[in-house]
């Protein structure tokens, strides 16, 4: 184990004995660090937080701090991060907010300067959040998600698997799996190349395709799509695409209706004489 003189390691932590922490490090609480692991200078790592084995977590990371919740009454809450995971600076990740809750994120992920992952989040594997994009507390974000530059997820919302948002993107609504938007939160196609890397078939990869076309450019209601492609979907990801789809939902799907409102062009501003 190399531990930096500087650092500071509480008697209650429990680290493998290959793990590195670099200086000014501070290791507060009952955290647990997996082999192969090295915590940056400057980090702070809190609580019931669990690091899986070959993280790494760059300068002054803040992991299983309190949650930035008015309902936060105390209690034990705790993170979990998977293996191979990459944190990098000054990111934000803050433990459940009620007791016995947990923050949750998945192997392999790359977490880029900044990020933050709010309270209760469940994030997958290989999902990577790039720089400044936030979390709000309760969202899941499924396995091989691209959450591009400063884009914001609203709490409670869900974002399927290989799903990619564009940077700036608001996201008020859940993201269907496969799917594209762009940095106004409109569908703008398929993750084509995400889902050949994934290795989805020809068959799945057609299906998705009837699915987006039903969904985001075909007239009719969000539910009067999924019902109709309920008959249709039968390969193992348009299964997924449909239990996404008609699983319970607190913020609705995104739908095609904002996509049309967001293309009326505004009004030619005519300046004023002086």
């Amino acid at each position: 184990m190399s531990i930096h003189p500087t650092a500071v390691v509480d008697a209650r932590a429990e680290l493998d004995a290959s793990v590195e922490v670099a200086p000014y490090a501070i290791i507060d609480g009952p955290v647990r660090i997996a082999a192969g692991c090295h915590i940056g200078p400057h980090c702070h790592l809190l609580g019931h937080t669990t690091i899986g084995p070959g993280c790494r977590i760059h300068t002054g990371a803040v992991i299983g701090d309190l949650p930035q919740d008015r309902s936060f009454a105390g209690g034990d809450s705790a993170v979990a991060i998977g293996a191979e995971t990459i944190i990098r600076e000054y990111v934000t990740i803050h433990r459940g907010t009620k007791p016995g809750t947990m923050t949750v994120v998945g192997d392999r992920c790359m977490i880029m300067a900044h990020a933050h992952v709010a309270h209760n989040c469940q994030v997958g594997n290989d999902v990577i959040l790039v720089n400044g994009s936030l979390l709000a507390g309760h969202v899941t974000i499924g396995d091989r998600v691209v959450l591009s530059g400063n884009a914001a997820v609203h709490q409670f919302c869900r974002v399927g698997e290989l799903a990619m948002i564009g940077g700036l993107s608001k996201i008020t609504q859940d993201i269907p799996p496969f799917l594209m938007f762009d940095g106004h939160g409109l569908c703008v196609g398929m993750n084509v190349i995400g889902m050949r890397r994934a290795g989805l078939n020809a068959a799945e990869r057609a299906e998705i395709k009837v699915a987006y076309r039903r969904l985001y450019r075909t007239a009719g209601s969000m539910s009067a799509a999924v019902d109709e492609l309920a008959s249709q979907l039968t390969t193992p990801a348009g299964l997924r695409l449909l239990n996404f789809l008609q699983a319970p939902s607190k913020r609705g799907i995104h739908g095609h209706s904002e996509q049309e409102a967001a293309t009326i062009p505004l009004p030619t501003v005519i300046p004023q004489a002086a």
